[in-house]
């Protein structure tokens, strides 16, 4: 028999970032919320996040070629400019000392290095000058050799750096604290179990959900902000899942190193460089006077994991001696943590309402969760509170045509390319004629897998390059692009 505890206006099922901070801002509008999630955040991205606050450095070729990804950059702008309000603020409700523990790092260095792929790295380096002047940012061309910290080997020198004074970094570990101590000062409530099931009446309207041990919370309103764990609980309400793109797992694997063995002290500013190879480039935050937090890798994945691979792990480890700092070479590892980012199948974010009234999305956010997260929070409070659609939203409603960035042709090409840059990672070595033949076999490889799934659309080249791997993430596209096709095709 079903045993219902209480009643909320506002369920909000995930207490990472995202989850935190909704709660948080309804907390301080008067609502009786409560933030749902096991303690130890299984799956989560939040955790093993870098956290950085970047905008213009994720900037890639692509983002201002189409509507879709000129309105994400316009959200991640948007939101580099509430973080210090929100900082402030968070100083306020869980206390001064909270709040001094989330900021870490101070500016970004993006570097250009002789071990990216000119059509990734030269590329990229050129679309994140080009967003910078289009908003009017502030940056500075630097020498690379005036990086102290900086002892790549040779072969890995870099060419160019950009010096990004607006673009921060936080430690994900404080942040989740101070937002989790600030909720319940402001009166919300955390429950610490996960969420199995969405509550329907019988005639099909929003109850609340349904907790592990099979206790009923009743809510107004519920808000999936759980991540990768948020499509378990859409499959739960087919009729409210209808349309909406699934959301699969980009697996990252990162680590903290000590430093406290090197020749120099730890930098001050995030550095990093472009995003390729399929995820948000090589880069290191520091974490304390000895402590760097290094990241990350990319894996499309059609469901979450918990632990590292060995890949994975010796890729990232790898690619930062070689290509930052050699001495870390000799660095304690102190911690291998391994996250899902949220992804949804067309690469976008899903935020609003469902085709179940009272139900909303706040997920499918892949690398810039954490970084918008006071921005969203704020947006979806007017939106689920006033009933007014923010502006800025509409595009990533979760109930929508596919979004796409690229032709056919174009996201092939990415495909392939990106893939070769991660054997340039790996520093191979190959007869030189031989990244030539593999370039033709993933062309080959990626436009079957393409013309497989679907004619009229095109899925995003991230999640198209893992369908060799992964044949489930085919056919979750299939099913998805069948789904929409009589609405949207």
């Amino acid at each position: 028999m079903e045993t219902v505890t209480k009643s909320f206006d506002v369920l909000v099922v995930g207490n990472g970032v995202l989850g935190l901070s909704l709660g948080l801002t309804m907390a301080r509008r008067g609502q009786q919320v409560a933030v749902l999630g096991e303690a130890h955040r299984p799956y989560a991205a939040t955790t093993a996040a870098g956290a950085m606050l970047g905008c213009f450095g994720e900037v890639t070729a692509a983002t201002l070629a189409s509507e879709s990804g000129r309105a994400k950059l316009e959200l991640d702008f948007q939101a580099t400019g509430k973080w210090d309000t929100w900082i402030a603020d968070l100083a306020e409700d869980a206390g001064e000392e909270a709040a001094d523990a989330v900021r870490t790092a101070t500016g970004t260095i993006v570097l250009h290095n002789t071990i990216g792929v000119p059509e990734i790295d030269d590329a990229g380096m050129a679309a994140i000058r080009q967003a910078m002047d289009l908003y009017g940012a502030p940056y500075e061309q630097i020498a690379p050799e005036t990086l102290d910290w900086l002892d790549p080997q040779p072969t890995a020198r870099p060419l160019d750096a950009l010096h990004i004074p607006g673009e921060h970094g936080v430690n994900s570990g404080a942040l989740l604290a101070g937002l989790q101590q600030a909720l319940v000062r402001r009166g919300g409530t955390m429950i610490a179990q996960s969420a199995r099931k969405v509550l329907t009446t019988a005639s099909g309207a929003l109850r609340g959900v349904e907790l592990a041990d099979g206790t009923a919370l009743m809510g107004d309103h519920v808000v999936l902000a759980a991540g990768v764990g948020s499509q378990k609980l859409l499959d739960t309400v087919p009729q409210a899942a209808a349309g909406i793109p699934r959301i699969v797992s980009g697996l990252g694997v990162s680590a903290l190193l000590s430093t406290g063995h090197c020749a120099a002290p730890a930098p001050t500013s995030v550095v990093r460089t472009p995003n390729r190879a399929f995820a948000c480039g090589l880069h290191l935050v520091p974490r304390g006077a000895s402590t760097v937090y290094v990241g990350a890798t990319n894996t499309m994945r059609p469901h979450p994991g918990d632990l590292p691979t060995v890949r994975g792990l010796q890729f990232l480890l790898d690619c930062v001696v070689r290509q930052l700092r050699r001495d870390l070479w000799f660095s304690g590892i102190a911690k291998v943590q391994v996250g899902n980012r949220p992804v949804s199948l067309d690469g976008f974010p899903l935020l609003g309402e469902t085709q179940l009234e009272g139900l909303w999305t706040m997920t499918g956010t892949y690398r810039d969760g954490l970084h918008m997260s006071p921005l969203l929070a704020e947006k979806m409070t007017e939106w689920i509170l006033d009933r007014k659609v923010p502006a800025e939203l509409e595009l990533f409603r979760p109930v929508r045509a596919p979004l796409s960035v690229m032709s056919r042709e174009e996201t092939i090409r990415y495909a392939v390319v990106h893939r070769l840059a991660t054997g340039h990672e790996w520093d191979w070595s190959l007869p030189v004629e031989w990244p030539g033949v593999m370039e033709e076999l993933f062309e080959l490889s990626y436009r079957q897998h393409a013309d497989d799934i679907a004619t009229d659309f095109t899925p995003p080249p991230d999640l198209l390059a893992f369908v060799p791997a992964f044949p489930e993430l085919g056919t979750m596209l299939k099913e998805y692009y069948a789904a929409v096709r009589g609405s949207f095709g």
